[in-house]
């Protein structure tokens, strides 16, 4: 018998085998069919003469010496048609810069829409150039202007993924005439990255958009229905005896700013003002011709835009997205998320930038008197980055980060003490990948390490070392219409007892449920290791129907959180979708989408967490008006995390539907309107959103906008506290009614291409009453009112004096145990006024002005007037701030 059992086993492994194998044997032979679109060639000239001005002029005689180039083709709206206005082209080279000429015709000249904004906002009438220098039919640089002027830039990898961040340096300019609108582009070749040999040939792709129209055409038509794009482009040659430049940048800034904020009496950190300076420097240097190193010392991202308010009552951490320059450049570089789509878990990644500069992980407990001066953010003091492609297909990218050790400063009756609240922490990690089989086939990984000196108590509850790691496979196959993706990934954490444990604790994981039997909480391990990982695959092209799907799995063990963010372990999750695209206009829609999606979900012991499918679909009208809507069907789910670290708690179902609608986007006043909408099964639950947004343009430079949004929800099962009482946990959940009102204004004013003025600003108000409170008895009965008891007028009492409840279970007049009362308003403003001037290219001055108000209460009533009238009467914390940089190339 254990013979037999053997053998079927080992022929179940030789089937599975079997299948794999031969499955990739067809993702590799299968040669498919190629899109039917002829091959284009330009061949361009070099200038052995004075190279042209770059004026928008177009009038340099070295133009007269090669031939326009035309024949542009519509991609939207009526894919292979001709365009509506013709565009022309011209390329010259000599032996340091390319040359562009685009004639943007145009019949109706007045109705060209020449939008000021920042850079890469594209607005209004543009055109723009991708260049495959490195000739991968993977990788290409994009170079964008506006008919204002306004610069946009890009880099596209693996063929049609797109990174806005980069901003080279190059030149531009743009005129009017009788006829349309000229662009004239210079770009140096230190912007690009290709071999050093003889000949060359690139890839080249023209486009133009049409904005009145909506109208996109290319030089080489790339059909809509591909998932194709850089593979597609056409051909530049003639270019030869041209040597990649090794550029060094060297840019220092200074900085200097002043806060000022409310005074405390006593408080010897809080004296109503503060001031201070720093200088640093970024740097890039061209390795070799294909690497690039970004470095950075004592960076300062005073500029950068404050992150949104929230009220956050989940027991996960909240993502936030990098805002952070340096970071920002090239991050596609560095990406590694475990899983595409929508939902939480698709923000699960090896590498979240925002752990490097985080705000400390310890907050220091102060007796009476005392006061603290903590640092807000970690001081960063270097960091590098080393990517680039070489010509055999290795995309490679290197991260090296130190963070300084942060002290918090403690004063008592003018006796001062400092305090460890963040260790010096390393930040590493590596990202390769290689491309075989023409760009259809990537193999590749990452490895990080997070490692901290630990040499305080105050921080021994964090792990000294966290390594992760993951391999990932993709293969398309018949012209990418079709993919099948494997990505994997491991962690492994070491610590003393106290830090591990805390890990085995943490909201992620809970290993202390008593009910989660799979899992062991161990306090003498000194490591925690996992393992997760993703297969996908689908039709993502060719036709009008996609579909697709994948399966997902995050072990208990897995940890990300050090350098990369994970929302929850211990969870395998399958989805599958399906979509239908109407792309031609007909009748009176110009496009038509409608997806159908279904998900579920189960924990490593085997029991379902939760099943849902939904229906959607998106249009844009003839008009030009959009809407969109759809429906959410979930069955009950199984909370795990809901009573922190207690047993599951099992919700009923619920149904959600959203739906907007949006005004004709060209026009100078643009509305949209969304909302969404949830209902509880057994009423558990009822939440309504609304959301407007408003956008005005009353002139080409100044555009304004306000998005103002309300929710006003009720959820019955919110978790309160955890109570010991009599060696058993009491878990107390209550209905919480909550509202919340935000509005976020800008105002956008672009003096000049390169001059402009923003400023955003929020208000934040909301109000959270508990009420109904209840003990969790059984919480995963089948009958919904058996998972709780919902105390009586007799079993518990509100204390005004102290603001507390008192709970008598008995209902003997001894009170058992007391909760503070849980109501709140929380209240905020923040704002960001900002003045750029890119004085010249690469070169930069900042003016800044944030202002922050925070308070809050336990009234837990919304008062919109009484709130707003709160938030205002705080005494603002202002920050003024300057900072200049010098850009030096060599």
């Amino acid at each position: 018998m254990k013979y037999c059992k053997k053998h079927r086993f080992l022929s179940s492994k030789m089937k599975l085998r079997f299948f794999i194998l031969s499955l990739l044997s067809l993702c590799f032979s299968y040669s498919g069919y190629s899109d039917t679109v002829p091959q284009r060639i330009y061949e361009t000239k070099k200038v052995n003469s004075s190279p042209p001005v770059i004026d928008g002029l177009l009038n340099d005689e070295i133009w007269n010496t090669i031939e326009w180039s035309g024949d542009f083709v519509q991609r939207e709206p009526y894919e292979a048609e001709q365009p509506s206005q013709k565009t022309l082209f011209k390329i010259l080279y000599d032996d340091n810069n390319l040359y562009i000429a685009i004639k943007a015709l145009d019949t109706e000249t007045d109705k060209i829409e020449k939008r000021l904004t920042r850079r890469d906002e594209f607005e209004g009438d543009w055109v723009a150039i991708g260049i495959d220098s490195y000739y991968d039919k993977l990788t290409a640089f994009s170079f964008a202007v506006t008919a204002a002027g306004v610069k946009g830039d890009l880099i596209v990898s693996n063929d049609d993924e797109l990174d806005d961040t980069w901003d080279p340096v190059w030149y531009v300019k743009t005129t009017i005439d009788s006829e349309g609108w000229n662009a004239e582009m210079k770009i140096p070749y230190t912007q690009l990255r290709f071999a050093d040999k003889k000949e060359h040939v690139w890839g080249l792709q023209v486009m133009r958009q049409l904005f009145r129209k909506e109208e996109f055409s290319a030089w080489k038509h790339v059909p809509v229905e591909s998932s194709r794009w850089v593979s597609m482009f056409g051909e530049l040659h003639g270019i030869s005896d041209i040597k990649p430049r090794k550029e060094v940048e060297i840019i220092p800034y200074v900085m200097g700013n002043v806060e000022r904020f409310e005074e405390e009496e006593g408080n010897p950190f809080a004296t109503g003002k503060k001031f201070c300076y720093s200088a640093g420097v970024d740097g890039k240097i061209a390795v070799t011709n294909d690497l690039t190193l970004n470095f950075t010392v004592n960076p300062d991202f005073g500029q950068v835009e404050a992150d949104p308010s929230e009220v956050n009552l989940t027991a996960f951490e909240t993502f936030f997205p990098e805002r952070r320059p340096f970071f920002i450049e090239g991050n596609n570089i560095y990406d590694y998320s475990l899983t595409d789509g929508g939902g939480p878990m698709s923000q699960d990644n090896l590498f979240y930038s925002r752990r490097i500069g985080r705000s400390p992980h310890h907050n220091p407990d102060l007796e009476d008197n005392e006061y603290s001066d903590q640092p807000e953010f970690t001081t960063i003091l270097g960091a590098f980055k080393l990517s680039g492609k070489t010509r055999n297909g290795w995309s490679i990218g290197v991260m090296e980060s130190l963070a300084a050790k942060e002290f918090a400063k403690i004063d008592k009756e003018g006796e001062e003490r400092k305090e460890l609240v963040e260790p010096m922490t390393n930040y590493f990690n590596t990202r390769l990948q290689k491309d075989f089989n023409e760009g259809n086939t990537t193999v590749g990984g990452m490895v990080t390490a997070t490692n901290r000196k630990i040499d305080d108590e105050s921080i021994d509850f964090l792990p000294y070392s966290a390594y992760t790691g993951g391999l990932d496979f993709t293969n398309f196959w018949k012209d990418k219409a079709y993919y099948l993706s494997l990505k994997t990934v491991f962690s492994q954490l070491n610590g003393n007892t106290k830090s591990i444990t805390e890990l085995q604790e943490s909201s992620r994981r809970y290993y202390q449920r008593t009910d989660a039997t799979h899992l062991n909480l161990d306090t003498t391990r000194t490591t925690l290791t996992g393992t997760g990982g993703t297969i996908s695959g689908g039709k993502i092209g060719k036709g009008h129907w996609r579909y697709g799907g994948y399966v997902t799995w995050r072990s208990p063990g897995l940890e990300l959180n050090d350098m990369g963010y994970m929302r929850q372990a211990d969870i395998i999750q399958q989805t599958a979708w399906v979509g239908y695209r109407i792309w031609e206009p007909f009748s009176i829609f110009r496009s038509f989408n409608i997806g159908f999606d279904q998900w579920s979900g189960w924990d490593f012991s085997g029991t379902q967490l939760y099943l849902g499918g939904n229906i959607n679909f998106h249009t844009q009208f003839k008009n030009y008006w959009s809407i969109g809507s759809g429906i959410n069907r979930g069955t009950s789910n199984i909370s795990r995390s809901e009573l922190r670290g207690g047993p599951a708690l099992k919700f009923p179902g619920d149904w959600n539907n959203w739906a907007f609608i949006s005004t004709d986007e060209r026009k100078k006043l643009v509305f949209e309107v969304f909302t969404f909408n949830n209902w509880g099964d057994k009423k558990h639950s009822r939440f309504f959103d609304v959301g407007l947004e408003i956008t005005y343009r009353p002139l080409n430079i100044l555009s304004l906008s306000i998005e103002p949004g309300y929710r006003d929800g009720r959820r019955d099962l919110q978790y309160v506290e955890t109570i010991e009482l009599e060696n058993e946990d009491r878990y107390i959940i209550s209905t919480l009614n909550s509202e919340m009102f935000s509005a976020d204004f800008r105002i956008n004013l672009s003096i000049t291409p390169d001059l402009s003025i923003q400023y955003w600003g929020q208000p934040f108000i909301f109000a959270g009453n508990y009420s109904k409170f209840k003990r969790v008895t059984e919480p995963m009965a089948d009958n919904y009112k058996d998972r709780f008891n919902e105390f009586n007028e007799n079993e518990i009492f509100f204390s005004d004096d102290e603001n507390i409840y008192e709970v008598d279970e008995n209902q003997d007049g001894t009170i058992d145990y007391s909760f503070e009362n849980p109501n709140f308003n929380f209240f905020e403003f923040r704002s960001n006024l900002v003045a750029r001037w890119e004085y010249i290219p690469g070169s930069s001055i900042y003016l800044v002005w944030s202002q922050g108000r925070t308070g809050d209460n336990s009234m837990g009533e919304f008062d919109f007037v009484e709130d707003i009238n709160n938030l205002f009467s705080i005494v603002p914390h202002n920050i003024f701030l300057i900072k200049v940089s010098y850009r030096i190339s060599m």
